[in-house]
């Protein structure tokens, strides 16, 4: 089924004429109630104190707020000095406290943890200069408004699923009381004031601010690709001279990449949105990635309809999900090409999801993969084609990509493999190459600290360190943390060593080594706990990459999760260097744009023969290089392994069982009881004391307790 394409909303200045109309009333009312956009009187006083105070060589804390209404709700804290700009103390996720993923609700156990983490500094509430919030909620009241009167009558189905862009209605009316609400919180006497900082600006800023690429003349480009912001879903800036400028934003809450991947992964995979994307990029790699002979790829293109400068528009004659994006979200057309959606009741019913495991028995599930690598295949046409605008205007070559997008680590490759020098020779006339940065919180669990971060910039700060680790979220457990979570029947435990030493750390990681290199599947909590979506050392099950059934052992046993989701390769740089192609551009401060696991690499021809556990079925690792001054026990744990396995690389998936990473103790204890492949856990307090923990009575394996013994006894007195 042939149609012509329809780009555009049907009543686009009826839809204008609504968002000014909604933004400027929604600008009044949620005046009154303690919400101050950029440019009103407030939040133009508030900047000049602050950079009042830090011309006097006084020291400001900013305070980033996701609200509820929003997934990924939490809070920022913020340092800020004239001489090293912001400083990140915490970003504390709301999911990591509440157990709920992607949560919406109000963050008051992450405010509560800030509000500690201040304290353990020495100051206190009244020490906040300025709470941000991640959103410009006059503007996006004005985007949603757009959105309902775009496509009437049909889009009024919207006023009914504002959860599809990630909202929730029942917690946006909270939102609007949240100045009341922090305030009872902190016990404060009157409401506290929030200044609205744009939700892209903050996404723009935050990523190239804690970039490794240096201020030498050179522009930056940054793109925002998105499932949406306040205003639209793809925004497009560059820096020059350390000014950021906003190139182009395309107005549309649907025409974006985030809700065409979201939308397909949810209806052809089976899970739901914030869950699919993810699993729907792995399943690609068992489906035809031949852009030639994938029998989906010609027509699905057809969905996204590429325009001048870099434009990327839904075709409207095939998607539907401008109106409908739960019950109807294709079109006949689409449904043509695809099937017909999975209806909202079968996402997670396990008859319903893609397993790669049926490959063998269920006759579609061929069909099923190609979709899925269609799907892959046209989104990175769409991230090409954008960035191929943006580099040619701007004349940079060197792009930040954030938002929730950027989370895409194939998408990511393909970026700079696609931009290299024969494409900058033709475009720009000069010798050069992609150089790309990804934040390791590139989605909404960023903009707490990017609101900060941009609201720093604002008034006068410098732009601060670049960023090399992620480990912000929450404190340190104490012993007595550890303790208290080990006290129970069914667990037993052990204090096993003190880390802080250097002996101490190299022994502890060689007990972790020689774990691993006996079969062992091992959990490490320590420290501050990983902010995004990535464990990278401090939250992570760790396993052996040589042992090619470690895989199925930890989806099966640990898990619980679908054989199509990779187990990510995490390396010191000298062994993601023999194993992996590392790309050149990639290679600024070091190849830091693989510390974070949001970029995939191809392996090289001996790693699927020596480390089979973390190569993907395309061939690919989403690596993560481990440096010794930002995680010194993961790092000589990999070392050890390198004496214990002879690769200094490790399997690293994170430490959960089908919820948010584990943040405190208690959590992992909990973690602990319901994986009946984990044989240990591994706690760190913060002063050094190291804890192990396992199942106790009945549940005992006697795995633990065996190698305990058997590596003291082979250690040199």
């Amino acid at each position: 089924m042939e149609l012509n394409p329809r780009i555009g909303p049907r009543h686009p200045k009826l839809a204008a004429a609504g968002f000014r109309a909604a933004r400027w009333l929604a600008a009044k009312t949620m005046g009154a109630a303690g919400f101050h956009q950029l440019g009103s009187e407030f939040a133009d006083a508030r900047i000049a104190a602050i950079r009042e105070k830090l011309s006097r060589g006084d020291t400001v804390y900013l305070a980033g707020l996701g609200a509820p209404g929003t997934h990924n709700s939490g809070v920022a804290l913020v340092e800020v000095t004239r001489a090293r700009g912001p400083r990140l103390i915490v970003n504390n996720e709301e999911e990591r406290f509440s157990g709920n993923k992607h949560t919406t609700e109000y963050p008051r156990a992450s405010i509560d943890a800030m509000v500690s983490a201040l304290r353990g500094i020495g100051r206190d509430i009244g020490d906040i200069d300025a709470w941000l919030t991640s959103w410009d909620y006059p503007t996006l009241a004005g985007t949603l408004a757009r959105s309902v009167l775009e496509e009437l009558p049909q889009s009024l189905k919207l006023l009914r699923t504002t959860e599809a862009a990630g909202f929730e209605s029942r917690r946006l009316e909270q939102m609007t009381r949240t100045p009341k609400i922090l305030a009872r919180q902190l016990g404060l006497s009157e409401r506290v004031p929030l200044i609205c900082l744009p939700h892209h600006d903050n996404h723009a800023w935050f990523s190239y601010a804690a970039s490794p690429f240096t201020e030498n003349g050179e522009p930056v480009a940054v793109a925002v690709l998105d499932g949406t912001g306040d205003q639209g879903s793809i925004s497009l800036y560059v820096v020059e001279n350390g000014a950021m400028r906003k190139l182009y934003c395309n107005d549309s809450m649907f025409d974006s990449l985030g809700a065409f991947y979201s939308v397909i992964s949810s209806t052809q995979g089976g899970w739901t949105w914030l869950s699919s994307e993810g699993r729907y990029m792995g399943a690609a790699a068992w489906g035809d990635m031949n852009r030639a002979s994938n029998p989906y790829y010609a027509r699905l293109r057809n969905v996204l309809q590429f325009g001048d400068g870099g434009e990327v528009r839904i075709n409207r004659a095939m998607a539907n999900w401008y109106c409908d994006p739960f019950d109807h979200p294709y079109k006949p057309a689409l449904t043509a090409i695809l099937g017909e959606p999975l209806r909202p009741d079968q996402l997670w019913n396990p008859d319903a999801v893609l397993r790669v495991e049926d490959i063998h028995h269920r006759p579609d599930t061929r069909d099923r993969l190609d979709k899925a690598a269609a799907t892959q295949l046209v989104f990175e046409d769409a991230m090409i084609h954008v960035t191929d605008h943006l580099l040619r205007v701007t004349g940079a070559s060197r792009l930040v990509l954030t938002g929730g997008v950027a989370l895409n680590a194939i998408g990511n490759m393909r970026l700079l493999e696609h931009f290299d020098e024969g494409w900058f020779a033709q475009a720009q006339q000069r010798k050069a190459r992609l150089h790309l940065w990804v934040p390791p919180v590139p989605g909404d669990p960023g903009v707490t600290i990017g609101a900060a971060w941009l609201f720093a910039h604002l008034a006068s700060a410098p732009r601060g360190a670049p960023m090399t680790h992620a480990f912000h979220c929450g404190l340190p457990p104490s012993a007595d943390d550890i303790t208290s979570a080990l006290k129970a029947d069914d667990i037993a435990s052990e204090r096993i060593g003190d880390v802080s030493t250097p002996q101490g750390r190299d022994a502890i990681a060689d007990l972790m080594a020689f774990m691993v290199a006996q079969g062992g599947v091992i959990a490490l909590h320590q420290g501050a706990a990983e902010t995004g979506p990535r464990a990278l050392g401090h939250r992570s099950i760790l396993a052996n990459p040589c042992d090619a059934e470690v895989r199925e052992r930890l989806n099966e046993r640990v898990k619980y999760r679908e054989a199509i989701r990779p187990l990510a390769p995490m390396a010191t740089l000298e062994a993601a260097q023999e194993y992996f192609d590392l790309l050149p551009g990639a290679s600024d401060a070091d190849y830091n744009a693989y510390n974070y696991m949001v970029l995939t690499a191809q392996s090289k021809p001996q790693a699927r023969d020596k480390i089979p556990a973390v190569i993907h079925a395309d061939g690919t690792g989403r690596i993560q290089i481990v440096r010794e001054d930002d995680d010194p026990l993961t790092y000589a744990y990999l070392k050890a392994l390198g004496r214990h396995i002879g690769v200094e690389v490790s399997v690293n998936t994170s430490f959960n069982v089908a919820g948010p990473i584990a943040q405190t103790p208690q959590q992992a204890i909990e973690t602990l009881r319901r994986s009946k492949g984990l044989d240990v856990v591994l706690l760190v307090a913060g002063d050094g004391a190291v804890f192990a923990a396992w199942h106790g009575g009945e549940r005992d394996s006697g795995r633990f307790t065996g190698w305990h013994p058997a590596w003291k006894s082979g250690r040199p007195n």
